[in-house]
């Protein structure tokens, strides 16, 4: 489980915690991550730079 902390003003989040589902292929050298959480029907996709690394188990 990762925390998403989006980078973008007016992005934000439903909720805290999310699931990394896949590594996406990097963009400007940054590796990217599809995130789903409980709380929204929809995937996201965060930058690396975006995401916190929780102690919660998956």
């Amino acid at each position: 489980m990762v925390d998403f902390v989006p980078s973008k003003t007016g992005v934000s989040p439903s909720a805290r915690s999310y699931k990394v589902l896949t590594v996406l292929p990097s963009e400007g050298g940054e590796r990217r991550y599809r995130i789903k959480t409980i709380a929204e029907v929809f995937e996201r996709v965060a930058r690396e730079s975006e995401l916190r690394s929780t102690n919660t188990p998956a």
